[in-house]
């Protein structure tokens, strides 16, 4: 089949390359003008993702490029004592198998895997789908597929044109990242502060050449913005953070700057149908449980390798999104659970909240390993949620329905 995929962040290209690996000739367009390089944060690839990623044959560049962050030092606000807390022990205690990667090394990496086997559209968007396949563009010749896959993110245009608006669950939180000067950061190190609702803290990686500082913080309710008005999304992340503590103050000095600068709510989608006619979705555009608290960057790879996956050995393309979303179902539901109470979690609305996280993260890792791991094994539907993902093997069955 000839399938037009929307966006070339992580879930796009990651499909492209199942795809076009099981014959489908696969197109991909990419609002860009080049691929992305948003200067975004470190995300998290959980055993599945790490298992898909070994099978595309890209693992070992994966971990070529991880971000090394060993520790975590927090000053609470108010405190002169920072707590410090062993990294690479809180995620052996989430999971077996981990890797902490910045997010344009690896759409880059997910890019590269079949870029010579995938045609890209840099520079263009969709402007309409019809119900025989027919694309218009924005600026290129329209053109007939006959599968249209929207995996071009939480304010996903693909979903917009098919599905119209669809619920979503804000968490009370927001994210925002800022490129910063290397010299404000370490390899191997993040450290900030953190106060009742909100908490800010920069880290280095040894082959980047900046620093990023990442800020968390809650509202009581959403706030008035457009997702693309970045001055606006500035001028909030200043009020946010006022009076944090000086060192934070001087990280927000760079908003002045041209620096990479990312910024948006942390939202749920809440829809549980993810294809229409002849259009899917996947990964945040279908499915986001919620940037930086629900394990989206993995459930992305595994949903879009289940999509391709299910494409694989048919023509049928009802049946095979049917199979994806009953596949997707379980596991979509259980993250988008998880991150409600990561989110309320991670940002602490009280000084009582604030000390319990610093100081639970602390005596977490103060224990031994050997002890760590049994006791996280007990528990599937939360911190080992995302090394519980099963991972199917479609070639295998590919060749067991194609064989005489």
């Amino acid at each position: 089949m000839r399938i037009l995929v929307s966006g070339a962040s992580i879930a796009g290209p990651v499909l492209a390359y199942w795809l076009t690996r099981y014959g489908h000739e696969v197109t991909v367009v990419e609002r860009s003008p080049v691929l992305r390089k948003t200067g975004g944060h470190a995300v998290d690839l959980f055993k599945p993702a790490m298992d898909i990623s070994e099978r595309m044959g890209v693992l070992e560049r994966i971990e070529s490029l991880a971000t090394g962050t060993e520790r975590i030092t927090f000053l609470r606000e108010g405190t002169r004592k920072p707590i410090s807390a062993d990294v690479t022990k809180l995620f052996a205690f989430a999971s077996d198998r981990h890797v902490e990667v910045m997010r344009d090394d690896l759409s880059e990496i997910y890019y590269d895997a079949a870029r010579e086997d995938v045609e890209y559209l840099f520079g263009d968007s969709i402007t309409s789908i019809g119900q025989d396949g027919e694309v218009t563009f924005e600026s290129r010749a329209p053109r007939r597929f006959d599968l249209v896959i929207g995996a071009d993110g939480l304010h996903s245009n693909v979903r917009r044109l098919v599905f119209g608006e669809v619920e979503k669950t804000f968490t009370g939180a927001y994210l925002a990242v800022l490129s910063v000067p290397r010299e404000l950061g370490e390899a191997g190190a993040m450290t900030g502060h953190i106060g009742p609702g909100r908490s800010a803290a920069v880290y280095g990686a040894k082959h980047i050449d900046d620093a990023r500082a990442v800020f968390l913080f809650r509202t009581a309710e959403e706030l008035d913005y457009h997702h693309r008005d970045v001055a606006r999304q500035k001028q909030l992340l200043r009020e946010a953070f006022q009076g944090l503590n000086p060192e934070v103050d001087g990280w927000l000095e760079y908003l002045d700057s041209d620096r990479v600068f990312y910024f948006d709510s942390i939202t749920q989608l809440r829809e549980d149908s993810w294809s229409r006619g002849r259009v899917g979705l996947v990964g945040d555009a279908a499915y986001c449980p919620g940037p930086a608290i629900g394990g989206s960057t993995s459930l992305a790879v595994l949903g879009a390798y289940v999509l391709a996956g299910e494409l694989a050995h048919t023509d049928d393309y009802p049946a095979a999104f049917a199979r994806y979303e009953n596949e997707m179902r379980d596991i979509v539901h259980a993250s988008r659970k998880l991150a409600l109470g990561v989110a309320t979690t991670l940002i602490p609305s009280t000084r009582a909240g604030v000390w319990a996280l610093t100081r639970g993260a602390q005596l977490v890792t103060s224990l031994p390993s050997w002890l760590l791991r049994p006791v996280a094994k007990l528990n599937t539907k939360g911190i080992r949620l995302h090394d519980s993902m099963h991972v199917k093997d479609y070639e295998r069955q590919g060749a067991e329905v194609s064989a005489p």
